[in-house]
């Protein structure tokens, strides 16, 4: 079994890597970048296609950590769950904040036009692991009346019929959402940036960070840098010297892995060939490869080693789908993402000409990509759309305590969705059991009349079972 912590791979070099350097050399941009994730290199390839010179640093490797390590799907939407978004806000904001959560996502899928191998592939289908069809119907007439989604209600029988599962009961699909290959996105989006005229710079950890003043200084271990822009899109990895910022996110890992082949037997399990993600955050898989299947662990705010989840998968997948046995993990993948306290996305300006493009844990691609697209366009371009994001402050996200209870909150709503879940499947097995039991007393009734002679009625009358035994017809 392999272990993959970062997206560099033989079909990345193929597709054209470049050889990125330490920077060792004083140099003056108008744009240094911090973090050469999904968030960073869209904000770099969008600046420079501005007509702005830029500089990334990264202090190890494009896309090393989370954004190398993704399922790939892209919807639309935050981790702040609409109705509280909309609390928070206002409806008209929050229609509007969906409409840019929309446009990261179509910002991906038209650069993934241009990148061979890619894999995208259509529609994304979550979930839910209890029978909500009232909770449904409320959701589907909010996306699709107030926010303007194309989307479908899926009833328990076609859900099933396209995952082979008792597990999961009614279903949102969203057509047009999608999923490609994350690990070679991220490397396609270095090298457009690249070839848009920014500068990448690979192990070059940030020491200092000056943002007085019209131009910024940036020191690095080798060079220093000169900036009138700096953008921060770095996670929980920021360092010290930006560690105001990453106290305000939570630390939160998530593992997958990828099986052998499983040939005919997967299709038999899975018709669906989107992404599939429950309503409570535990499943999240794809079909890979053609008969492969890709999982993500459930969260977790402690960090392991990728390998360790081998076990835990496959007994989920199992689980899930007990038609496919005991599968074989031959790969794993992981990282961490920085998760904000109000769950959505930290974008703006912190003063002038220092920007934060951070905080997408359980966010998406699509956040990523809008957040870098909004910086770019609010650099150059005059447009103050990323002020919508101003309600959602920098919050301290508690440090040690913080990772504790938020450990604590994710097993007691994953243990709650579970007893939720199984509470659901029992109560339809009873339902299905009551329907055999009305259908076999109907037939025993209705062969008990066709007897010759027999004077039973078909089902008891009203006065069989009101009169009292020792009641004469009179009374």
């Amino acid at each position: 079994m392999s272990e993959t912590f970062t997206s560099v791979n033989d079909d990345a070099d193929a597709a054209g890597a470049i050889a990125r350097t330490r920077l060792n050399f004083d140099l003056d941009v108008d744009v240094c970048v911090v973090g050469a994730g999904l968030a960073g290199l869209t904000t770099a390839l969008c600046a420079a296609r501005q007509g702005a010179s830029v500089a990334v640093l990264e202090g190890r490797q494009v896309g090393w950590n989370a954004s190398g390590a993704m399922v790939g799907t892209i919807m639309p939407g935050f981790d702040l769950a609409l109705p509280d978004l909309i609390e928070r806000v206002g409806l008209e904001r929050a229609r509007a904040l969906w409409a840019l959560s929309w446009d990261g996502a179509e910002f991906i899928r038209t650069q993934a036009a241009s990148m061979p191998g890619i894999g995208l592939s259509e529609g994304a289908l979550e979930v839910s692991n209890v029978d909500a069809g009232d909770a449904l119907i409320r959701r589907l007439q909010m996306l699709h009346e107030d926010f303007d989604t194309e989307v479908e209600g899926w009833q328990v029988e076609r859900v099933r019929s396209e995952l082979k599962t008792s597990r999961y009961f009614h279903g949102v699909y969203y057509p047009r959402a999608f999923q490609l290959d994350g690990r070679k996105y991220v490397h396609a989006l270095a090298r457009l940036a690249h070839k848009a005229g920014a500068r990448i710079f690979e192990d070059t950890p940030v020491v200092s960070i000056d943002a007085s003043g019209v131009r910024k200084r940036i020191v690095t271990p080798s060079a220093r840098m000169r900036a009138s822009h700096i953008v921060l899109a770095g996670n929980i990895h920021l360092g010290a010297p930006l560690q105001k910022l990453s106290d305000t996110l939570l630390p939160v890992w998530r593992y997958g892995g990828v099986t052998a082949p499983l040939g005919e037997q997967l299709a038999e399990a899975i018709a669906f060939k989107g992404s599939v993600s429950d309503t409570d955050g535990i499943d999240h898989f794809r079909i890979v490869d053609g008969d492969r299947l890709m999982w993500a662990s459930p969260e977790t705010t402690w960090d392991a080693r990728p390998s360790g989840f081998a076990s835990a998968l496959q007994r989920r997948i199992r689980t899930v789908f007990p038609q496919l046995g005991r599968v074989e993990i031959t790969e794993t993948f992981g990282g961490v993402t920085g998760q904000t306290v109000h769950g959505m996305p930290q974008i703006g300006q912190l003063r002038k000409g220092l920007w934060v493009a951070s905080g997408f844990g359980r966010q998406g691609m699509n956040t990523s990509a809008m957040a870098g697209q909004l910086i770019a366009q609010g650099m150059f371009a005059g447009d103050d759309r990323w002020k919508l994001f101003s309600p959602f402050e920098l919050v301290w996200a508690g440090g040690v305590s913080g990772r504790v209870a938020g450990q604590v909150v994710n097993l007691w709503v994953r243990g709650r969705a579970a007893a939720a879940g199984t509470l659901a499947r029992h109560r339809e097995r009873a339902r299905a059991q009551e329907r055999i039991r009305e259908i076999r007393a109907a037939e025993a009734r209705q062969r008990a009349a066709q007897r010759p002679g027999s004077r039973l009625p078909l089902r008891p009358q009203p006065s069989d079972l009101t009169r009292r035994p020792d009641a004469g017809e009179g009374g």
